[in-house]
């Protein structure tokens, strides 16, 4: 058994320092926003996307005319994958159900799902205007009936982008900002002197907004910690080259820093894939970004067996990981660590990015080994609550409260316990002394 590193990317520690370069710009950052608030934020803003309006919080009449500037086809497109997100989302909302149980006579335990009561959701678009970010954050927080949705999107070319502006709104965004980066994140989350700060974070950004999240959670929730795009193509001798490369560069192209795998157990699918990836790299007008991502975060490895290649994707637990094999069932049975499965050749994580209706939000450097994608599930806090509704029943379990808090030494908690044993049970525990058993056998 053998796996070989045709091609490898840059490496752990090289990745580490430009990870600590980021953290210390995006803490001093935030600092100054929590310090300064709006005026902190209109200088960021003024520095990094040369754009300061006199309000960024959209108006509604704003918001209008933005979305009069899209045609009928591009906003029936909008409202198409919009659909498709909600009805998924729903489905999956529909399985999360509240309960209610009797565990023995008179003690009643239960949970309710509960909407977080506020969101921000950062949706892309410096570089490239995220349009199915909206619907990916947005939408899925309005099946989850999120009270309050704010949504933050940087200037596209020096103005509001009309396309994502039009699915933050159809998405059931209640207030709209144009910022973006450290500043959005943070003022969405600190608060600022004209901005609220909300409960919870949630969408993908590049580097700088991820570490502001990272830093950010405790303070508040965050969806997940989603750095730059990764993709792994999965594939043997039954597809080609050319789909390969196109969809290892179809996501190397998000960013500088996107990395794109492919495994496979074939030597000369793996060769005739670096060829392709030469030759679209020519012709793509994209190259000078997918170029770099390939040339410092692109990796080729040849496995001998699919048990290898099964352990290899376990292990870099990427974000998009794209299976073309003749056994792609297999690999969805067996699989336990990734951000989302593409299965089979005529499946693409485009599909998945734009339109499909899964979420496109998923965990990437390794989280997928601890946690799944967003989804509605992630704007709910399901809570448990209990209720002993006869005297036996607070009785018994008082006494056997009693006993285990003693067994751990706390009294005061026994004295909770005790105190119901007493009313309740009608028996009369010394002070600082555990519950009698009723029985010997006990």
């Amino acid at each position: 058994m053998t796996i070989q590193h045709l091609k490898t990317a840059k490496s752990d520690a090289e990745r580490a320092q430009d990870d600590a370069k980021t953290r210390a710009t995006v803490e001093a950052t935030l600092a100054d926003i929590e310090a300064r608030g709006d005026v902190a934020v209109r200088e960021l803003s003024e520095k990094f996307d040369n754009y300061s309006p006199a309000s960024f919080k959209l108006s509604q009449a704003e918001i209008d005319d933005l979305i009069a500037q899209l045609t009928p086809r591009e906003l029936a497109d909008i409202k198409f994958a919009q659909a498709q997100v909600r009805n998924f989302a729903q489905a999956q909302r529909d399985s999360m159900l509240d309960i209610e149980v009797e565990t023995m006579p008179g003690v009643i335990l239960g949970h309710k799902n509960i909407p977080v009561q506020s969101v921000g959701c950062y949706v892309p678009g410096g570089k490239f205007p995220m349009v199915a970010s909206a619907h990916m954050s947005v939408a899925t927080a309005s099946v989850a009936k999120v009270p309050r949705i704010i949504a933050c999107t940087p200037p596209f070319k020096g103005k509001p982008n009309p396309a994502v502006i039009a699915a933050m709104h159809m998405g059931g965004a209640h207030e709209i900002y144009v910022m973006g980066g450290i500043q959005a994140i943070g003022a969405m989350a600190l608060g600022t002197q004209t901005i609220d700060p909300v409960h919870m974070l949630v969408g993908p950004g590049n580097a700088f907004v991820a570490e502001a999240k990272r830093q950010l959670f405790g303070r508040v929730g965050i969806d997940l910690f989603a750095g730059p795009t990764e993709t792994m193509v999965i594939a043997d001798d039954t597809v080609d080259a050319e789909l390969c490369a196109t969809d290892l560069l179809g996501q190397a192209e998000h960013g500088y820093n996107s990395p794109a795998v492919l495994l496979t157990n074939s030597r000369k699918l793996a060769d005739e894939t670096l060829l392709e990836i030469e030759r679209i790299l020519k012709i793509l007008p994209t190259a000078d970004t997918a170029r770099v991502s390939w040339d410092e975060y692109g990796e080729v490895i040849l496995c001998d067996t699919y048990d290898e290649m099964l352990a290899v994707a376990d292990d870099i637990a990427s974000e998009h990981v794209q299976v073309m094999t003749d056994r792609d069932d297999w690999f969805l049975e067996h699989m336990t660590c990734y951000g989302a499965l593409f299965l089979g050749p005529r499946t693409n994580v485009s599909n998945g990015d734009k339109v499909i209706g899964t979420n496109h939000t998923l965990p990437t450097k390794k989280a997928g080994r601890y946690t799944g994608g967003l989804w509605v599930g992630k704007y709910l806090k399901t809570h448990s609550y209990q209720k002993i509704t006869t005297d036996e029943a607070a009785a018994e379990i008082g006494a056997y409260g009693s006993r285990l808090c003693m067994l751990e030494g706390f009294v005061g908690h026994a004295e909770q316990c005790n105190v119901r044993v007493r009313r309740y049970g009608g028996v009369n525990v010394p002070y600082g002394e555990g519950a009698p058993a009723r029985d010997a056998a006990e």
